[in-house]
Parts: C-alpha cells; sequence; structure tokens
C-alpha cells in the first residue's frame, strides 16, 4: 500500500465508508458483558450502554465497538443466542439513537448477520475469519467493513511476533479473497494480547509494527488496558489509560489508523498531538527535499 499517511476510503455497510490515513479514528470499546477484563457489568442495562456509547461519541468516536461475549482468558463461553440477545437491541437503540458508525464485536456468522440487519456497519473478529470462516460470506454479501485480527490462541505459533503474523494474517486474506471480500473493506489488528506470551512479546511486535504494512491494509491497534501494559505500569486494568495514550501515540507515528480503546477522551488528545506532530514532520520532509531538489 501507499504511505499509511495517505487517505483510505473504508468501505462499510449501509453505503457508508470512513476516510482513514490523515487522521487518527477512534473505536470506543463497549462491552454488554457481565465478565470483560476491565469494564464487566458497566453496561447492565440497554439503557446504561446506550448512555456510555453516546458519551463516547460526544469523546471524539467514530465507532463504538459493541460486544457480547468477553474474550479474556478464561471467560466463560456463551451460546450464540445469549450474545445476540445482549448486543442487538443496543445495536438497533444506537443506530436509531446516533449516525455513529456500529461494529459488532464477533467471531459467529449468524450474529454478525444479525447485528448489520439492526444497524452495524462493520465486523471485528478476534479469530480472522477462521474461527466461523462463513463470517467471510456474510460481510461479502453486506459489503461490511471488516477488522481481521490476529491471535495466538489454540495453535502452533511461529517464534517470531512478525513472522506468526504473516503466517495467520495471510490465511484469513485468503478467506476473505475467497469469500469476495474487497481490500477496500479490510482493516488488520495484530491482536496484542492474545496469546503473545510476554510483555517482551507485546513490545517486539509495537516496535515492528510498520512491517505488517507489506500485507497493504490498514491497521487497527487494540491495546487499551491490556495486561502488558499492568506489567510495566503495575497499575491494574482500570488505571491503564494514561499506558494505553502511549501506544496509541506509538503506534499512530508508526502508521495505525483506527484505535480501540476504553476511554476515548484521553486517547482522542493524545493523537491530535501525534497528528499535529506528523503534519509538522511532513512539511519539514516535504521542505527539506525541495532544498535537496534546488540547491
Amino acid at each position: 500500500m501507499p504511505s499509511p499517511f495517505d487517505p483510505f476510503s473504508w468501505q462499510l455497510a449501509h453505503g457508508r465508508s470512513l476516510c482513514l490515513g490523515p487522521k487518527a479514528r477512534l473505536m470506543a470499546i463497549l462491552n454488554v458483558t457481565p465478565d470483560s477484563f476491565s469494564d464487566g457489568g458497566s453496561n447492565a442495562t440497554t439503557e446504561l450502554a446506550i448512555e456510555n456509547a453516546l458519551k463516547a461519541v460526544a469523546d471524539g468516536a467514530d465507532i463504538v465497538d459493541i460486544g457480547g461475549e468477553s474474550t479474556r482468558p478464561g471467560a466463560a463461553a456463551v451460546c450464540a443466542a445469549e450474545e445476540q440477545d445482549r448486543v442487538l437491541p443496543v445495536i438497533e437503540a444506537l443506530a436509531r439513537q446516533s449516525d455513529v458508525l456500529i461494529s459488532i464485536d464477533t467471531y459467529r456468522a449468524e450474529t454478525a448477520r444479525r447485528a448489520i440487519a439492526a444497524g452495524a456497519h462493520i465486523v471485528n473478529d478476534v479469530h480472522g475469519l477462521q474461527r466461523e470462516p462463513d463470517i467471510a460470506l456474510v460481510v461479502a454479501e453486506s459489503g461490511a467493513g471488516v477488522v481481521v485480527m490476529h491471535t495466538g490462541r489454540g495453535r502452533e505459533k511461529h517464534a517470531d511476533v512478525i513472522a506468526d503474523q504473516f503466517l495467520f494474517l495471510r490465511q484469513s486474506l485468503a478467506i476473505a479473497a475467497a469469500a469476495g471480500i474487497r481490500d477496500s473493506q479490510i482493516l488488520l489488528d495484530p491482536g496484542f494480547g492474545f496469546n503473545k506470551e510476554t510483555a517482551d512479546d507485546n513490545f517486539d511486535l509495537m516496535a515492528r509494527i510498520g512491517e505488517l504494512f507489506e500485507l497493504s491494509h490498514p491497521l487497527l491497534i487494540g491495546a487499551s488496558r491490556k495486561r502488558f501494559l499492568g506489567a510495566v505500569t503495575g497499575r491494574d486494568a482500570p488505571d491503564r489509560d494514561t499506558a494505553t495514550a502511549a501506544t496509541s501515540v506509538i503506534t499512530r507515528m508508526a502508521g495505525a489508523a483506527v484505535f480501540r480503546v476504553h476511554d476515548v477522551a484521553i486517547n482522542r488528545d493524545a493523537l491530535l498531538v501525534a497528528d499535529a506532530m506528523l503534519k509538522a514532520s511532513l512539511k519539514y520532509q516535504n521542505s527539506t527535499h525541495g532544498k535537496e531538489q534546488n540547491p
């Protein structure tokens, strides 16, 4: 792909799109679960979930990502019907009350299909289309945007963090292509915390994040409040938002496009500074290049 800061029109369901590249974009996490690792139970009713979603929008969220099953290690599994009972009323209500982009955090094809019918624009699959490959057909048929996440759970991994990204994500992209998903619908998520064994593994991945642009898709970063941030700060999950904002800035400067976070406001401010710095850097680079061309 060209520079990750060049405009890219991410194509979404219901005729919507989102321009990525020149400006960092924020995806607010809205877990309608009792057991998510840092915010379980905080959206116990549809009314409370909508209140929190609208606050995130007011704070600067471009997307609200709604999930009905916790992905933390050891979390209790839920059936598809229970997941749908949790998320569909929230999606329907949010779609009525706001034009914010809505993402459904699921790996289930039927949940994705019903969520899109209820008003969702994006499918965020933490299994990278590989748990239920029919979800790729739902995305292709609906024209939804899709976030394809890398995970190391439940499989043999390559010892090198980037080699494992390529191994897994190329399989996911092959599933997407076979289903008819267009490149303009796809974002990739390196899956911070998803069976990256140590804090160092996550920081190694972050240090080399730019290598993933070889796969020619924009990147979404989901590092919010993850355990590896607690390992270096000593803070519990609800107190890791400052550390999260640091990861947002680091990965934005490396070219990431979308940031999935719990606290929208602090990440908005951090990313506004990062974008201002990127603009200044580009101006300086262009000025220096012009002097080199015209000594």
